[in-house]
C-alpha cells in the first residue's frame, strides 16, 4: 500500500512580529522627514542671515533681549572648543551614522523616532556648515544687558530639544518601552481577551469556588434532573 504524505502545515507569523515590522516601516518616513525639515529650515535661516548681515553685525528683535547676530562658531555646540571645526565635522559624520544605526535597532516608539529625528537634523545642519565653511553660522543672541546666553541656531535648538526628550525618557522609560510593548503585544492580548470572553459567555472554564472543577454552564444544562416520584 502507498503511504499518504503527511499534510503540509503552515505556521502563521507571530502577530507581534508583523505589527513591529509594519511599525518600523512607518517610522522611517517620520524619522527622515523630520531630520530633513530641520536641515532645510536651518540652512534657509543661515542663508538669510549671511546674505543680510556682515560677520559680527547684529539686528535687534526685542530690544537688547533678543538679537540676530552673524556669529562664526569654529567650535562645538554653543561655541565650546573653538578652532576645531574640521575635527568636529568628521566627528559629526560618525555621530550621524550612529544615530541612524541606533534608530534602525531601536524599539518601535514614535517618541524615540521624533527624538532621534531632531538629533539627526541638528547634527547634519551643523556638519554642512563645518565642512563647507569651516565654521558654524550662529545667529540667535538672547540675554539681558551684559548677561548673554551662547549664540545658537536652528540646528542647535533641535539638538537641545532632543537632549531634553532623552533626559525625560531616562526619567520615564515607559514613554519609550511602554508604547513599544503595547504595539507589539496588542493583538496577542486582544486575542487572549477575546478567547476569555467567549469562554465566559459559554460558561466553560470558570471555577468560582476554587474546588478544581469547572462550574456547570448556565441554561438548560444547569437544571438538575427531575427526581423520581
Amino acid at each position: 500500500m502507498r503511504e499518504e504524505a503527511p499534510p503540509v502545515t503552515h505556521r502563521p507569523l507571530a502577530a507581534g512580529s508583523v505589527v513591529a515590522a509594519a511599525d518600523s516601516r512607518r517610522r522611517w518616513p517620520l524619522f527622515a522627514g523630520l531630520a530633513g525639515s530641520i536641515v532645510v529650515l536651518d540652512q534657509l535661516a543661515k542663508a538669510a542671515v549671511t546674505s543680510s548681515l556682515s560677520p559680527g553685525e547684529s539686528v535687534s528683535v526685542l530690544g537688547e533681549t533678543v538679537r540676530i547676530v552673524f556669529g562664526q562658531n569654529s567650535g562645538a555646540l554653543f561655541g565650546l572648543f573653538k578652532d576645531n571645526a574640521v575635527m568636529f565635522g568628521v566627528v559629526s559624520l560618525v555621530v550621524i551614522g550612529l544615530i541612524v544605526a541606533y534608530h534602525a535597532r531601536s524599539v518601535g516608539s514614535r517618541y524615540l523616532t521624533v527624538t532621534l529625528g531632531l538629533l539627526l537634523g541638528g547634527a547634519i545642519g551643523n556638519m554642512i556648515d563645518r565642512l563647507r565653511l569651516g565654521y558654524v553660522v550662529d545667529f540667535v543672541d538672547v540675554g539681558i544687558g551684559g548677561l548673554r546666553f551662547y549664540t545658537f541656531n536652528v540646528a542647535d535648538s533641535a539638538i537641545s530639544v532632543a537632549i531634553l526628550l532623552l533626559f525625560i525618557a531616562a526619567l520615564r522609560p515607559t514613554l519609550v518601552e511602554g508604547l513599544a510593548a503595547s504595539r507589539s503585544d496588542g493583538p496577542t492580548s486582544a486575542g487572549a481577551r477575546s478567547s476569555d470572553s467567549v469562554g465566559s459567555a459559554a460558561g466553560v472554564g470558570d471555577d468560582d469556588f476554587d474546588d478544581g472543577f469547572d462550574d456547570e454552564p448556565e441554561g438548560d444544562a444547569a437544571v438538575p434532573p427531575t427526581q423520581p416520584r
